[in-house]
């Protein structure tokens, strides 16, 4: 297809072919003089336009190219009017329609020419802007690699994106795109992953670290595992998703679209009684034509795809307009601790020994046997310490029982190994743990998580793991309250001593700790009783049932989760915590575009009307003024494709490797 046919094919040669026969036609008016009339119309029109005006009209040149143009702007009008009708649909083409075939009968050609041209013109711009606004999902599209260089019988070869096999290694060379969702397995580069993510800092990669398709290499050379490809990538999830978003109704759109189907009718019967009461056919089609709801349809929707797209672009995805209004009404929100406030990578801090017949290294090798067996998160630093002291469990405990919010019972060569909490002991018949409480209790109160060690029925000692805060929490909380948030909650199955640590440090409004999963539930389900809005940040494991009970969802850090990506009600991508209030500020912006549009399109409406029975606004006039309002309100949606104050200052920053607490460094070796 030529460029010709592209553009015959497009939104403006309708607008662009009419428009040069309307120009023709004044210019042949004015030079002729009008001396090429050609005959006198038919009786029947003379009789209309007698009625109507009061005199006859002629068939002139200038006359018959300027019905042309209304023949042109109106045929796909009139096409649009009959297909809505047939599915039992009053449409807005249909009172332009009526309109502009009423003006040709009685012999009014420029109007007729002037309100479909005009008319048209809206449609094309209406279809230029959801395509300008949609751009996001463009990008995205267009981001996807085309092709992947694979390894193939000890040779590179270079095939389609979509023949890569799962399990293949690929070949990401500088400046390539990754065609594939995978594991490095050798050499180490730095990846661009904004189309990912949000972030525009290139993100460097090495062996065992996770890659997307899409992302672009911007040094160094990688081999990937592919573990994802084609449809089941992290890009192809996230293009679906803002698919299914943009074209998601809000629940204001919904109610406009109800109120159109009346409304459009209701003009019809006010055009028809307006016409029947002052016998003024041409007040009657102007009626039809000012009453036009184009602003009012589209107030809502261009504001939703523009808000939607504005996000995808930033790495946060919502999934849908309901959702992105709901967001604007946020009011209180809960975070987990570990992960979102903290780094989610905790390490052991400190070991208290209380047996006199025991050492560090002993408690250590207790506590690893036993959590060699657990799936907790603290097993892990548990585990990293021991190897790293030399003191690895050597093979597996037997029966590991784990105690919700309390710790673990674990059977190791013989005897009952505890770690946990003091209500854990209690459970367990031990009673005197004065000296382990209160050793406890002093870790926590710096701001670490202390687990009590017991074989048996003897208490051997006491470790401490602690989590970095990260560097942004306390901005984000305090980006939050300027975003138009209440509170900031944290719901943590941890100690209220650790959690008021962490929350002195943070800003955060008001803690729960020592929550089971139902508790955070119930703690949601309180604030939403309170007349609150809650958004939860979660995991999605943990956290399901108060994710589940929130009004809206998040999911942090989902680029690694398709799961997360399809499900949440909002997901972020990256795992910078300053998207977060960047989404509510959107949110909040979005749905006041949204007012903003409805004020606008009403205005116009009470305006046109009030002007047409104080005389002075004709067909054309009404529907230039008309487009015009169209015109207003898709450039205030447009306004929500820039940036934010919260996105343009979100940079991503280098995170300081020291700890935020004191104590909070590892053991040393």
């Amino acid at each position: 297809m030529n460029w010709f046919q592209k553009w015959w094919y497009g939104n403006w040669s309708v607008a662009v072919v009419s428009g040069l026969l309307i120009m023709l036609s004044f210019a042949v008016e004015h030079l002729a003089n009008g001396a090429w009339n050609v005959t006198v119309s038919p009786q029947w029109w003379v009789d209309a336009g007698e009625h109507a005006h009061g005199s006859g009209h002629v068939f002139t040149l200038a006359n018959l190219l300027m019905l042309a143009a209304a023949v042109v702007a109106g045929y796909n009008i009139v096409l649009n009017a009959v297909r809505a009708l047939v599915t039992k649909m009053i449409s807005i083409d249909l009172l332009v329609s009526v309109a502009a075939i009423g003006a040709v009968i009685i012999g009014n050609f420029w109007e007729a020419a002037a309100v479909t041209f005009l008319f048209a013109i809206g449609h094309a711009l209406e279809a230029a802007t959801m395509n300008k606004t949609r751009s996001a999902l463009a990008e995205l599209v267009a981001v996807a690699p085309d092709t992947a260089v694979v390894v193939r019988d000890g040779e590179q070869q270079e095939i389609a994106a979509h023949q890569v096999r799962m399990g293949e290694i690929v070949l990401v060379k500088n400046g390539a795109k990754v065609p594939v969702d995978g594991q490095v397995v050798a050499g180490t580069g730095a990846l661009d992953e904004a189309s990912i993510t949000g972030e525009s800092i290139p993100v460097e990669k090495a062996k065992g670290d996770q890659v997307f398709a899409g992302t672009i290499s911007r040094s160094g050379f990688l081999q990937v595992l592919a573990t994802g490809i084609g449809a089941d990538t992290t890009l192809a999830h996230i293009i679906h998703r803002v698919e299914e978003a943009q074209d998601a109704k809000a629940k204001t759109q919904a109610f406009i679209d109800r109120f159109s189907t009346w409304y459009t009718p209701a003009v019809f019967i006010l055009a028809l009684l307006a016409g029947l009461i002052t016998q003024d056919v041409v007040l009657a089609l102007t009626l039809l034509v000012i009453g036009c709801p184009g602003a009012l349809v589209i107030s809502i929707p261009v504001a939703i795809v523009a808000g939607i797209g504005r996000a995808a672009r930033n790495g946060i995805l919502i999934k849908g307009g309901e959702y992105l209004e709901t967001s604007a009404k946020i009011s209180a929100v809960a975070v987990d601790k570990t992960g979102t406030l903290t780094e989610g990578r905790p390490e052991l801090t400190d070991i208290v020994v209380l047996a006199p017949n025991m050492e560090r290294l002993d408690v250590l090798r207790w506590a690893a046997a036993a959590e060699a067996g657990s799936e907790h998160p603290l097993a892990r630093p548990i585990l990293a310490a021991a190897t790293k002291q030399g003191v690895a469990p050597v093979g597996f405990p037997g029966d590991v029982t784990p105690v919700v919010g309390k710790g673990i019972v674990a059977d190791v060569d013989g005897k009952r190994v505890l770690i946990g909490n003091a209500p854990l002991l209690a459970q367990y018949g031990i009673t005197d743990y004065s000296a382990a409480d209160e050793a406890a209790n002093k870790l926590a109160a710096d701001g670490k998580t202390p687990m009590i060690v017991a074989i048996d029925d003897a208490l051997i000692g006491v470790l401490a793991v602690a989590d970095q805060i990260r560097e942004d929490a306390p901005r984000m909380i305090a980006s939050l309250h300027d975003a138009g948030v209440d509170k900031v909650v944290m719901l943590t199955g941890d100690t209220q001593l650790v959690a008021e640590a962490i929350g002195k440090a943070t800003g955060i409004d008001e803690i729960h700790a020592s929550l089971l999963p139902e508790d955070k539930l119930d703690a949601v389900a309180a604030m939403q009783r309170d007349g609150h809005t809650v958004a939860m940040v979660g995991d999605g494991v943990n956290d399901a049932p108060a994710l589940a009970t929130a009004n809206i969802g998040v999911a942090m850090g989902a680029a690694g989760s398709a799961v997360a990506v399809e499900t949440a009600d909002i997901a972020l991508m990256g795992d910078n915590l300053m998207k977060l209030p960047e989404s509510v500020s959107l949110a909040k912006r979005t749905v006041n575009v949204m007012r903003q549009n409805i004020v606008i399109a009403l205005a116009t409406v009470v305006a046109l009307l009030v002007g047409v029975f104080a005389g002075g606004v004709t067909m054309s006039v009404g529907m230039l003024v008309h487009e015009g309002s169209v015109l207003v309100v898709i450039l205030n949606a447009m306004r929500l494709m820039r940036n934010d104050k919260y996105s343009t200052a979100m940079s991503k920053t280098e995170r300081s490797p020291s700890a935020q607490a004191k104590g909070h460094q590892a053991v040393d070796a």
